[in-house]
């Protein structure tokens, strides 16, 4: 597997300003040292409880935020320190899909100048996401409005809406039709990244899986490599190739998706699927459901930023902080006690 965006030592840490004075009083530990891979064609679910960094490590990827430290690569090249001049080109081949489609498409604008906007933008010339022998599409600038129309409504039939919603308003469509619509945004430059942050989470269920097959149609056409942020295990299962688990800015478990669920090894990981319900689980074995809530990233605990929470804390969690290590192939863990489990 090959590469796409690499992630070393990754922090971003918020100042925490005086209000009067503006001075320096504390810092919010948003990310921690956080080293992960993204590879090609694959989706990379991420999942965490709400507070443990998974948006701002999405933005971070993205370069809407500048991390405090470390370096993030794309396809080998140290994007972290780049100006925003220079990161015109990334910024064509990674996309975002925001959370809600009731926020994210601007209400003055009809969905045709929303879809047209970021050719004006980015002053790129449409291509067909189809056309293995076409042009690059970051090297020139709009030709003509009838070049722009085509590909307006091949991404209109691609998302499974018609041309007549081209002449109308967001609000005049549901929050599924609104979602698909920013799918299409954020498709239309032909990106090869895609971070889609909880882009269901706002949606009802029989729309999420309308949603979540939409994705992973466009990202088996298009190729499309993904980083899909969630909170909910049973869509991250369903839509990941691997999983990432995230607490308190830091990466505590990386597996593949059917290691992760049948193997799983961090006490975290553990009780985040224990406190996924299952309406047909009739077992009277009583599972350890995680408890308390996550700590502030303003004053995150010594060592093992999960020990205020794990039921098989030691005196060592509460000191030492563990590393990163693989466990077995292509699987990852921030633990001192898996090598004791079964």
């Amino acid at each position: 597997m090959q590469e796409l965006i690499k992630i070393k030592e990754l922090n971003m840490h918020y100042p925490i300003t005086d209000g009067l004075t503006g001075n320096i009083k504390g810092y919010t530990y948003a990310l921690n040292n956080v080293n992960l891979e993204i590879y090609e064609n694959e989706i990379l679910g991420l999942v965490g409880e709400s507070g443990s960094g998974k948006s701002t490590l999405g933005n971070c990827i993205l370069r809407l935020l500048k991390p405090t430290s470390g370096e993030i690569y794309y396809r080998g090249e140290d994007i972290t320190s780049k100006t925003k001049k220079e990161l015109q080109e990334y910024r064509k081949r990674a996309q975002l899909i925001f959370q809600n489609p009731y926020m994210s498409l601007n209400p003055r604008m009809k969905i045709y100048d929303i879809l047209k906007e970021p050719f004006i933008v980015n002053k790129s010339n449409p291509v067909s996401h189809f056309a293995a022998d076409s042009p690059s599409p970051y090297k020139c600038s709009i030709k003509n409005r009838e070049k722009i129309e085509e590909k307006i409504r091949e991404i209109i039939s691609l998302i499974g809406m018609k041309e007549e919603v081209l002449n109308r308003y967001p609000h005049e469509f549901s929050g599924g039709q609104r979602q698909r619509i920013a799918i299409a945004r954020a498709i239309i430059l032909n990106p090869e990244f895609i971070a889609a942050d909880e882009p269901v989470s706002a949606l009802d269920v029989s729309i999420q899986a309308q949603i979540i097959n939409l994705l992973i149609k466009l990202k088996e056409n298009l190729n499309l490599t993904m980083l899909f942020i969630s909170h909910d295990l049973s869509v991250i299962k369903y839509i990941s190739d691997r999983i990432a688990v995230m607490y308190l800015g830091e990466i505590v478990e990386l597996a593949s998706k059917d290691e992760l669920f049948n193997n799983h090894k961090h006490p975290y990981t553990e009780a985040l699927l224990n406190s996924v319900p299952h309406p047909q689980d009739d077992t009277t074995e009583k599972k350890e459901i995680i408890k308390g809530e996550i700590p502030s990233p303003q004053n995150p605990p010594k060592g093992c930023k999960f020990h205020t929470r794990c039921p098989y804390v030691t005196d060592k969690c509460r000191i030492e902080h563990p590393e990163f290590y693989e466990i077995s192939p292509n699987h990852r863990v921030r633990c001192f006690l898996c090598e004791n489990k079964s």
